[in-house]
């Protein structure tokens, strides 16, 4: 146990706040222990990608170390893996690549932990979590018992689960059990995959050509929160009313939108920013980034409310124009 410890280092934003206590656990009997008969506020990070500190932290922040990949079934057409929470994303990623596994190629350089994944049931390029998830395993932190839940129980939803909602802070994700293919199954169809496998003279990729596409893609949109601090897409892509949609069209006739059934559809959040004329906008220490508008910076020396108070002026503003409100995606403490 450490105390008074800045968390700058442990998020991705890399703004600075000070952790009452701190600790990290690599085990769930540790994470038991730790958590058992504990009385103050509670606060759990994984790769800390998804979090933005405003204020110091006056209890138990725990960091997640569990790691661990082991295959629990596997047939001819299909393995399930079973990942620590603690593993880093990305590398479990390539870590199935490697091994001729299919299924999360797509969602390669999302930062954050394996144990985020289905708390954000987190997407990219047409695949979510959701798709490939088999369930996962979470100390009870009241009781200490560790509970399965299915994908049902999660209650996934775009960029949500019941562990945002209901069971907000009661549970501690330990393992993540994933069903992935053998075999091969590619999907380009969605963003600009395609023309980057073209562009490099691919036509027949392997999932790791569309890893490497995907990465190429978010590497010139996205920084690199270890040179520009991040927590990427700050905003969700707002699910919109036709009637509304069809309004906002008559004044702005180029805006894009993906349907979701007869009655709405949904907007990029990265446009309407954009169109408000916000991407590349500096206020003091941080601002929007210059090639992609869902991303809020920290240019160096920002403070979480510095952050916090430039999305409530994009949301204002954004609101003003559109008429849509747009609701952060990153957790606020």
């Amino acid at each position: 146990m450490e105390y008074n410890i800045d968390l700058k280092n442990f998020t991705t934003f890399g703004v600075s706040a000070n952790a009452k206590k701190f600790a990290t656990f690599s085990t769930e009997e540790e994470a038991r222990n730790l958590t058992k008969n504990n009385n103050e506020a509670l606060l759990i990070l994984g790769g800390g990608s998804n979090v933005l500190l405003t204020q110091d932290f006056n209890g138990l922040v725990l960091k997640n170390e569990i790691k661990g990949i082991s295959i629990i079934e596997k047939n001819n057409v299909t393995v399930v893996l079973k990942v620590g929470a603690g593993e880093e994303w990305h590398n479990f990623v390539l870590h199935t690549i490697e091994n001729g596994y299919f299924g999360i190629e797509n969602m390669s350089l999302i930062p954050g932990s394996v144990g985020a994944s289905p708390m954000q049931n987190i997407g990219a390029y047409g695949v979510e979590i959701k798709d490939v998830f088999e369930k996962l395993e979470a100390l009870e932190i009241e009781t200490g018992e560790i509970h399965t839940f299915t994908k049902e129980a999660c209650a996934f939803g775009y960029r949500e689960s019941v562990f945002k909602h209901a069971l907000k802070g009661k549970f501690i994700i330990t393992h993540v059990y994933f069903h992935l293919s053998l075999v091969e199954k590619i999907s380009t169809k969605y963003g600009a995959i395609e023309q980057e496998l073209l562009k490099n003279g691919i036509s027949n990729p392997t999932s790791k050509d569309v890893s490497n596409a995907v990465i190429a893609i978010r590497s010139s949109k996205l920084p690199n929160p270890k040179d520009l601090g991040n927590a990427g897409s700050f905003f969700k892509n707002p699910v919109v009313p036709i009637k509304l949609y069809n309004k906002i069209r008559e004044t702005f006739s180029n805006v894009p939108s993906y349907p979701i059934d007869e009655n709405s559809v949904k907007v990029p959040a990265g446009w309407l920013i954009e169109s408000a004329g916000w991407k590349g906008k500096k206020i003091g220490a941080c601002g929007v980034h210059v090639n992609q508008a869902l991303v809020l910076v920290n240019y160096g020396g920002a403070t979480g409310n510095d952050i916090l108070n430039l999305s409530t002026e994009i949301i204002e503003n954004v609101y003003q124009k559109f008429g849509i409100v747009l609701e952060r995606e990153v957790n606020i403490l």
